[in-house]
C-alpha cells in the first residue's frame, strides 16, 4: 500500500477572506470548527497571526488528550494561513519531531470565499509499516489520510454552518 501524504478539501463559505482569515489564524478559536481540536494558547501573542508564532494547541480523541505545539509558516492575510506542529504529548508537548503541516487557502468566489483546508503528513522518515499500524492504532482502524479527510470535511462544514 503506497502512503498518501497529503489530503484536502474545499467548501465555499458566505464570508469575506479576511473574515476568515482572521478566525482561522487565531489558533485559539480552532475549536470552533475542529473535531479534534479544543482551542489553543499562543506563546507570545501580537494581536494577529504572524510567520514564526509558537502556539500550543489543546487536543481530544474521544477519551484521549494531548497537547502540540506548531510554528506559523505562513500568515498571508486573506490569502493563506499555515502551520506546523513539531512537537507533541499527553500534559506538555515534549516529544519533538515532524509531525504535519495544517494550512488554509482562502480565494474569493461569488458567493463568498472558497476556503481549501490541506493536511500534509511530515512523518517522512517512519517506516511506511510502522505508520500504518501506529495510525490504525490512534484512529480506530484508518490511516491518518483516511481519519484526516473526515475531520477537515467536518472542520469545513462547521465553518460554512457558522457563516451562514
Amino acid at each position: 500500500m503506497n502512503r498518501e501524504f497529503s489530503v484536502s478539501d474545499s467548501v465555499v463559505v458566505n464570508a469575506d477572506a479576511s473574515v476568515l482569515y482572521d478566525a482561522i489564524s487565531d489558533p485559539t478559536k480552532m475549536g470552533s470548527w475542529s473535531p479534534e481540536n479544543l482551542g489553543a494558547v499562543v506563546l507570545d501573542p501580537r494581536g494577529g497571526a504572524y510567520v514564526g508564532m509558537t502556539f500550543d494547541g489543546h487536543n481530544k480523541r474521544g477519551r484521549v488528550r494531548w497537547i502540540t505545539r506548531s510554528t506559523v509558516t505562513v500568515a498571508d492575510p486573506s490569502k493563506a494561513f499555515e502551520f506546523r506542529v513539531y512537537a507533541i504529548g499527553a500534559k506538555s508537548p515534549r516529544f519533538k519531531g515532524a509531525n504535519a503541516t495544517w494550512r488554509y487557502d482562502f480565494e474569493p468566489v461569488p458567493g463568498g470565499t472558497k476556503v481549501t483546508e490541506t493536511w500534509t503528513d511530515d512523518r517522512r522518515k517512519w517506516p511506511d509499516a510502522l505508520t500504518f499500524v501506529f495510525d490504525k492504532i490512534v484512529t480506530s482502524g484508518r490511516t491518518f489520510p483516511q481519519f484526516q479527510r473526515r475531520n477537515i470535511a467536518k472542520t469545513l462544514a462547521n465553518l460554512q454552518k457558522h457563516y451562514a
